[in-house]
């Protein structure tokens, strides 16, 4: 069971994206790196998603032991916003297009547009227009709506993003998510909005109605900012995973947010011991270049290699848990 991996502290997440509804590439990915011996996978809370990653655990003949979980979020929450150009200010520099690490952004008949399937709202388009003609727009969801048939079709987790300052939506929304799902939940927070007082205040508050140890803590350094193999790019991560660990709360700990390589390593530097490390960013950018090939998964070769590179970051970041 997923509990048993978390409590062994050998348990490799991969974050294919709370926004990523591009079946094609969550069914490569989850492909991919279950036959790597990634054991979570955390999906955008679409149907098609959930289906993409039962068609990918298929593909890669997995039938135990692999686990999936749906992600959730709130007004305020950067993992469910959607980039949109307004084409009356757009000037057409195209720095957009050059930055997207998501492919997302697209030229079509003169004009700049966001592909929605592909943007994952890491907000790097926003902040890169010189003329200020990107706003990020959450895609909010009614989880009374959602959630019942995502839980029908057999997932194993449900991921809550409480990255807001309102109180009382926080409140509502993880009540909705509780009447409708039984499970095992986790809850990603971070730093960003409420200090480290308030941040531990909220999760007692949350986990005050649910049995022990059926609650991970999904501990976020910087959202969607792990592309560079760097311990600086994961310090935040390890930082606020400290924070709860610190305050000894009958739950998991999950690291995630510029997570990458040497986010295990500095944990165990830092004293950090989490049960759980998810990778989004870093895991996608080291196997993309196999992931555009036509014959992803027809050419042994090219698959194997591709394996070997996802095996290499799993087992990397186990061994730092482990030791």
């Amino acid at each position: 069971m997923l509990k048993d991996f978390l409590e062994k502290k050998q348990c490799f997440k991969l974050v294919c994206g709370a926004g990523n509804e591009d079946a094609e590439e969550v069914e490569k990915l989850v492909t991919l790196y279950s036959k790597a011996g990634c054991m979570f996978f955390d999906l955008c809370a679409k149907p098609e998603i959930v289906d993409a990653a039962k068609r990918g655990l298929k593909k890669a003949g997995i039938k135990n032991d692999r686990y999936l979980c749906v992600s959730v979020g709130i007004d305020g929450d950067p993992h469910i916003t959607k980039a949109v150009i307004d084409t009356s200010k757009c000037t057409k520099c195209g720095k957009c297009f050059q930055i997207c690490p998501h492919e997302a952004v697209k030229l079509n008949n003169n004009e700049y547009k966001i592909n929605k399937t592909r943007c994952l709202g890491c907000s790097q388009c926003e902040k890169s227009c010189p003329s200020k003609a990107i706003n990020m727009i959450a895609q909010l969801q009614d989880y009374n709506e959602i959630l019942p048939e995502l839980i029908a079709k057999g997932i194993d987790c449900i991921e809550f993003h409480a990255i807001s300052e309102n109180e009382n939506d926080v409140t509502e929304k993880w009540n909705q998510i509780n009447e409708n799902f039984d499970g095992l939940l986790c809850i990603s927070i971070d730093r960003s909005e409420l200090g480290d007082k308030k941040l531990i205040q909220r999760v007692k508050r949350l986990i005050s109605n649910r049995k022990p140890y059926t609650t991970i803590i999904q501990a976020d350094g910087i959202a969607m900012s792990g592309n560079t193999d760097e311990y600086g790019t994961t310090l935040q991560a390890v930082a606020t995973a400290q924070l709860f660990q610190n305050a000894k709360l009958p739950v998991y700990i999950m690291m995630s947010g510029g997570t990458n390589t040497k986010s295990t390593e500095l944990a165990k530097l830092c004293g950090v011991r989490p049960n759980c490390l998810a990778v989004g960013s870093y895991a996608r950018k080291i196997v993309k270049e196999y992931l555009e090939r036509d014959d992803f998964y027809t050419n042994k070769e090219i698959f194997e290699k591709a394996v070997k590179k996802a095996k290499s970051l799993i087992d990397t970041t186990l061994r730092y848990m482990n030791d």
